[in-house]
């Protein structure tokens, strides 16, 4: 019979106790806020709005690689549709160019490989299929993953714009207890979820009807002079909403 008393527990089993496991929410606000950050939106670090946005973009380099191999595709294809392979190679190759020079640059990779990615995905998918509006089937399924996401988020009241700012200002999910920012937040996810939906109920008729011109051109001009705004609006909110922290950064900028 052990000697032990009912009460008696491992040193393991209350360190344990101790340090509660994290909540999926936590987890999911400390990696969308991360990401925010290394984006450059950081309303604890301050900085001019039409800053934010920039640094947000990637600067030129980032609207160069989010823009180039989409505008190469859709103006090789549109003089000359055949064949297929010569206006995704030249795409793919130059979202492969931007990605070594990032590389031999030792800067962060991330974006350049991610639109090297997509390019090769997409160029694969249209090649495979022999039509060139296949190139924009990826762009589908992310803008409907992105609206759906942000949509449901708001209605279930864990809005993923206010996981994201909750953890970048440091309050966690206590921003859920006040109306005022979770109502502010409620609408900003669906203000992204509506620009995520809006392109898909542009440019799906678009590929349907198979104009690759039309449906390439409308995607870049919905592409970044969208979601720069967006940026913006998103940034303003979050920082009437801590007035506070605006406050010391001005302080501090004096």
């Amino acid at each position: 019979m052990s000697d032990r008393g009912p009460s008696a527990q491992d040193p393991g089993e209350e360190a344990g106790k101790g340090e509660p496991e994290p909540r999926v929410s936590d987890i999911l606000g400390a990696a969308l806020g991360g990401a925010a950050r290394k984006a450059g939106i950081d309303p604890e670090e301050g900085g001019a709005t039409h800053r934010v946005v920039w640094s947000a973009i990637g600067g030129w380099r980032g609207i160069l690689e989010s823009v180039l191999p989409s505008l190469a595709f859709v103006v090789l294809f549109t003089i000359r549709p055949e064949p297929l392979i010569l206006s995704l190679g030249v795409s793919v190759g130059l979202a492969a160019v931007f990605t070594v020079v990032r590389l031999l640059q030792k800067s962060p990779p991330s974006a350049a490989i991610g639109g090297l990615v997509a390019a090769g995905a997409a160029a694969a998918l249209a090649l495979f299929t022999g039509r060139g509006e296949d190139n924009f089937v990826p762009g589908f399924l992310t803008n409907t993953l992105y609206g759906t996401a942000l949509l449901v988020s708001a209605l279930v009241g864990w809005s993923l714009i206010g996981l994201a700012a909750g953890f970048l200002m440091g309050e966690g999910t206590a921003w859920r207890g006040d109306r005022r920012k979770k109502r502010a937040f409620f609408w900003l996810a669906i203000a992204w979820a509506g620009l995520f939906f809006a392109r898909l109920a542009v440019q799906l008729p678009l590929y349907f009807a198979g104009d690759v011109t039309a449906l390439g051109t409308l995607k870049l001009i919905m592409g970044l002079p969208l979601f720069a705004p967006m940026i913006a609006v998103t940034w303003l909110v979050v920082r009437a909403l801590y007035p506070r922290g605006s406050a010391q950064r001005d302080a501090a900028d004096s």
